[in-house]
């Protein structure tokens, strides 16, 4: 069994897996940084090198092999709810948590993290505003379908999500904790 953490970009995904896992007593992974590990590049160069389909198509990959081991807290990326198989994947491995947070949130987040012009390329050509926007209309009922526990976290740190995800998760994860 695993607990996955979905959401939009910003929203503590890669904050809070390593405080669930360790608590859990668990192993934790974020699936971007899985993807430039194994292609030797950064996501940015990935998108450079063959575009977005390139991209998810390493990202299927990995959540692939991410979705099969046990005992595992994955962040995943943003995107990874756009494949339908991932999706279902997900599903089935355990409880999937969709992390959210406001518009506002998620661009203060964005502005304060130095991976993000590095490492993550735009997806849209609108300005940032519009493009979370924009991505959050198409991607907001793939998180809300996917999702076992949803949890705002615009005005909670990640030790205070970790412990609301404490209390929701089903006791049979619960326990493998202990």
């Amino acid at each position: 069994m695993m607990i996955t953490l979905t959401g939009y970009r910003g929203t503590g995904k890669s904050s809070v897996a390593p405080l669930l896992a360790n608590r859990l007593g668990w192993s934790w992974i974020d699936a971007d940084a899985e993807i430039e590990r194994r292609a030797g590049q950064s996501i940015s160069d990935i998108f450079a090198a063959g575009g977005e389909p390139e991209f998810r198509r390493q990202e299927r990959a990995v959540m692939v092999d991410l979705l099969s081991r046990d005992r595992l807290v994955i962040a995943s990326g943003g995107g990874a709810i756009l494949d339908e198989q991932t999706r279902r994947d997900m599903q089935q491995a355990g409880p999937v948590v969709w992390l959210e947070a406001e518009v506002d949130t998620i661009l203060a987040r964005m502005g304060t993290d130095e991976t993000t012009t590095s490492r993550r390329p735009a997806l849209t050509e609108h300005d940032p505003r519009a493009e979370v926007e924009q991505l959050l209309s198409i991607r907001g009922p793939l998180y809300e379908a996917v999702a076992t526990i949803r949890v705002k976290t615009d005005q909670q740190t990640p030790e205070q999500i970790v412990e609301q995800l404490l209390t929701e998760l089903p006791a049979d994860v619960q326990e493998t904790g202990r």
